[in-house]
C-alpha cells in the first residue's frame, strides 16, 4: 500500500501516457513534415498550439518554469513554419503512430477501451476556470479511437493538474526558476544539469537562483532542501493534490482505482519502450 493521495497516484500513472508524445522517434517525422524542426521548438509549438498563435509571454506564464529566453527561441517564430492547426494534427499523428507501434494488437484491447472511458469520464468534472492551459486543450475535439481518447484524457487531466500546480507555486512565492531548482532538490527530478539546460538557464543564472533560495532559508550550502524548504515543497504538492481532486471525486474511489489498475501496465510498457 502507499500513503500517497489518490490524486497523485493516478497522476503518476497517467503522466507517461501523456508525455510519450515528447520522446518518441515519430516526432521527428511528423513535425518535420510540416517544417517544424530544431531543438525544443516542436515541444513549445505542440504543447501551446491549443492556445493558438499566442505571444511568448503567454507560453512563459502557462509553462512557468522555462526561461523566457528559451521560450523566445521557439515562440512566435514556429508559427512561420506551421499553423497551430497543423501542429495539433501532427501531434495527434505522433501519438497514433507511436502507440500503434508500441502496443501492437493491445491497442484494440478491452483494457485500453475501458481505461479511455474511465479517464474521459473523470474529465467531465474538470473545471476550466482559472486553468488556461487545460481550458485550451479541453476545447479541442475528442479523437474517435480509444487509444487516442486515452491519450487525450491523460493530457487534459495532466494540464488540469499542472495549472493548479502553478497556482500553488505562485502562492508559495516560488518563481519558475525557483520551482525548478527546488524540485531538483527534492530528488524526484531528472538529472540537474539536463533539467537546467532544457529549461534554458545558464549555469550563472541557476547558481543565482540557488543563492537566492539559500538567502530565504530554503536551500542549504550543499543545495539540499532545508526543513523549511521541504515543508514548502510538501505544501505545494498538497495544494496541487487538493486542486486536482474534482475529476476523481466525480469518478469515485473504486473507478479511480480501476483506472490506475488498467493504466499502470500500459504506462510501464510505454516507459520501457521509450527509455529501455
Amino acid at each position: 500500500m502507499t500513503d500517497k493521495p489518490l490524486t497523485r497516484r493516478v497522476h503518476q500513472v497517467l503522466e507517461p501516457l501523456h508525455t510519450l508524445v515528447y520522446f518518441v522517434p515519430e516526432t521527428a517525422d511528423c513535425y518535420g513534415a510540416i517544417g517544424l524542426t530544431g531543438g525544443m521548438r516542436p515541444y513549445f509549438a505542440s504543447r501551446s498550439a491549443a492556445l493558438g498563435a499566442v505571444p511568448p509571454e503567454v507560453v512563459v506564464a502557462t509553462f512557468y518554469n522555462f526561461s523566457p529566453k528559451q521560450v523566445a527561441k521557439a515562440i512566435p517564430s514556429v508559427w512561420e513554419s506551421a499553423t497551430p492547426e497543423q501542429v495539433l494534427a501532427a501531434r495527434l499523428e505522433v501519438v497514433d503512430r507511436s502507440l500503434r507501434r508500441m502496443l501492437g494488437d493491445e491497442i484494440t484491447s478491452s483494457a485500453v477501451s475501458e481505461a479511455a472511458a474511465l479517464a474521459r469520464d473523470a474529465t467531465d468534472a474538470a473545471d476550466v476556470v482559472g486553468r488556461p492551459l487545460y481550458a485550451a486543450h479541453a476545447a479541442l475535439p475528442w479523437p474517435e479511437e480509444p487509444h487516442l481518447q486515452l491519450w487525450h484524457a491523460a493530457t487534459l487531466l495532466r494540464e488540469h493538474r499542472g495549472d493548479g500546480h502553478i497556482a500553488a507555486l505562485v502562492l508559495a512565492g516560488l518563481s519558475g526558476a525557483e520551482a525548478a531548482v527546488t524540485y531538483v532538490a527534492t530528488g524526484k527530478s531528472m538529472q540537474e544539469d539536463l533539467l537546467r539546460k532544457t529549461r534554458g538557464y545558464s549555469e550563472e543564472e541557476w547558481q543565482a537562483v540557488k543563492n537566492g533560495l539559500r538567502a530565504r532559508g530554503l536551500l542549504d550550502a550543499d543545495g539540499q532542501l532545508t526543513a523549511d524548504g521541504t515543508a514548502l515543497r510538501e505544501d505545494v504538492e498538497a495544494r496541487t493534490d487538493a486542486a486536482a481532486r474534482a475529476p476523481y471525486e466525480h469518478l469515485g474511489t473504486d473507478k479511480t482505482e480501476r483506472l490506475i489498475e488498467l493504466a499502470t501496465p500500459l504506462a510501464q510498457f510505454v516507459t520501457k519502450q521509450i527509455f529501455g
